[in-house]
């Protein structure tokens, strides 16, 4: 079986058609349905069913795609390492991160990074969840992940700075002018509450950490993400915990925690960092993410 079947195979069900696949991979339906065919029967079996409708994988298609697309992304990333260890020009640098971290911190060094390097293409994977990163890097999607320490990781990991979680509220609120704010002081307050607030053994960590300081939290307002959580607090419906850089582009007012919340930042691979991956870890280094304007 070769890669560009099980590329095939991947197009087709991503699609659910072998027209729509065809039209997308450039070849013809026939030559299409060919490869998938061979590859059933170098398989030993059905891998999709045809329907008058579309296609939708068999049991046996089922269990193998995991491996196929693991197989198809692995071969993606082994030429794009080999271009990125030589620091390669026309080559590519794929990079996964969180989207908070997309949006409040990494725009001004990709723009460093592209004035640098103009001829190497970056290409930003963005999810919403430590899980969904760790899971995509576990898969091969990019050569760099950015984000917090990833527990247990076997591939090498660079700290990068730390990012300051602070209480976020509308610019008139009672709480603006204060230096900092105790959890405690927070106990009859209306809360901003993200889908996206990491999770603790199954419990929402600010659920956790209001627990501990003796009270549960008032949610005014259930967002999805944390942009979303931010304007919500700004316009005053509630208040709000989240890292300062996420807030950094609403007009809101920003109040460190104390004790302080800090959380570390990282840079994590699969494989050892050479060429452009460690190249652009250097950079975050130095940097010291995630901004000194943003601490």
């Amino acid at each position: 079986m070769s890669l560009r079947q099980m590329e095939y195979l991947m197009t087709v069900v991503e699609e659910a058609s072998f027209t729509r696949a065809a039209d997308l991979l450039g070849v013809t339906q026939s030559a299409l349905s060919h490869q998938i065919k061979a590859l059933e029967r170098e398989v030993g079996g059905p891998l999709l069913e045809r329907l008058p409708r579309g296609v939708r994988l068999t049991p046996m298609g089922r269990a193998f795609l995991p491996h196929s697309e693991l197989a198809v992304r692995s071969a993606g990333r082994a030429w794009r390492a080999a271009h990125a260890a030589a620091d390669a020009e026309g080559g590519e640098l794929h990079l996964a991160t969180l989207h908070a971290l997309a949006v409040g911190v990494l725009p001004a060094h990709f723009a460093r990074w592209r004035r640098e390097r103009p001829g190497m293409r970056l290409v930003l994977h963005e999810y919403a969840t430590g899980e969904e990163l760790r899971d995509a890097m576990d898969h091969g999607v990019a050569d760099l992940a950015v984000g917090h320490r990833p527990k247990g990781w076997d591939g090498p990991v660079v700290s990068l700075g730390e990012e300051e979680v602070m209480v976020v509220v509308a610019p008139d609120d009672p709480l603006a002018s204060r230096e900092a704010v105790r959890l405690t002081d927070l106990a009859d307050r209306d809360w901003v509450r993200c889908a996206l607030e990491p999770v603790v053994d199954g419990r929402r960590f600010l659920d956790l950490a209001c627990e501990r300081a003796g009270f549960t939290p008032r949610t005014a307002v259930d967002t999805e993400h944390s942009s979303t959580a931010v304007a919500m607090a700004a316009a005053g419906l509630g208040i709000l915990i989240a890292p300062a850089h996420a807030a950094a582009r609403h007009t809101c007012a920003t109040i460190p925690l104390d004790p302080p919340w800090r959380r570390e930042l990282t840079a994590f691979s699969r494989v050892p960092l050479t060429g452009a991956t460690a190249a652009f870890t250097t950079l975050l280094s130095e940097a010291d993410l995630p901004s000194p304007g943003l601490r």
